[in-house]
């Protein structure tokens, strides 16, 4: 695969599935902004070559900082011309506990943070009259549910329908807008998260392959949605969840 075309930027790139995409991006020779909310987290890019990688610390519900980027890259002579929308936040909380400001955390970091900075990129893309991709991360609780999960499910639920309708009308401008949904993965949670053994094992139970995916798994798709290689694939919210949704 062969992304040496692409420049790409990503959001909530500091860890888990972001900093592993990152990784991919790179591997398969696009350029990468990475738009990291930690500092502290950048000790993990030391490791790049610094002339494929450029790192931006900030929120991404601050659209000043995506602007800043866009700019850059025009600066650059590189242009972005392919968003991964990965910045995201989880809350397990029963539901009648759910206040006014725990569910506007989550709406504001997972849906509007996407559906902005879709908006600003791809009013970027028209501008310029470049085609371009973007790659929203959902997640299989959008499609069925968890318990404790209910602001977090409502939010990638929206991701999903969000990817479908941007899908169908930016076409006609050569962006394509598609969705991943992962399954459980071993990202930073997932050391805790074994501790408990009986959840642990009843999600194996229901993981046909019994097992949970690695981060390398949901990028390596990233990046071929990023690639030319899926160019007439449009609308789409794939599942990398080992089997879990059709189970």
């Amino acid at each position: 695969m062969n992304l040496k075309n692409k420049v790409v930027l990503v959001t909530g790139a500091g860890k888990g599935i972001g900093y592993s995409t990152v990784e991919t991006l790179l591997k398969h020779g696009a350029f990468v902004y990475a738009l990291i909310k930690s500092k502290k987290d950048s000790k993990y890019f030391k490791k790049f070559n610094n002339k494929k990688i450029k790192i931006y610390f900030g929120d991404v519900k601050n659209i000043k900082n995506i602007n800043n980027i866009m700019a850059e890259s025009l600066k650059r002579k590189n242009p972005i011309n392919c968003l991964v929308n990965n910045a995201g936040i989880r809350l397990r909380k029963k539901f009648i506990d759910i206040s006014k400001k725990d569910l506007n955390d989550v709406i504001e970091t997972n849906f509007y943070s996407v559906f902005y900075l879709s908006q600003f990129f791809c009013k970027f893309l028209i501008k310029y009259k470049r085609p371009g991709s973007i790659i929203n991360i959902a997640s299989i609780v959008g499609q069925t549910g968890f318990k404790e999960l209910s602001a977090y499910a409502s939010s990638k639920a929206a991701v999903v329908g969000l990817t479908k309708s941007l899908a169908a009308e930016m076409a006609d401008k050569q962006i394509r807008v598609n969705c991943i949904s992962p399954g459980f993965t071993k990202t930073s949670f997932f050391k805790k998260f074994k501790k408990k053994k009986n959840l642990y094992n009843w999600t194996l139970s229901r993981v046909p392959l019994k097992r949970w995916g690695d981060p390398k798994e949901i990028s390596e798709a990233i990046a071929f949605l990023a690639s030319d290689n899926s160019s007439y694939v449009n609308g789409e919210n794939i599942n990398v969840d080992g089997g879990w949704v059709n189970a």
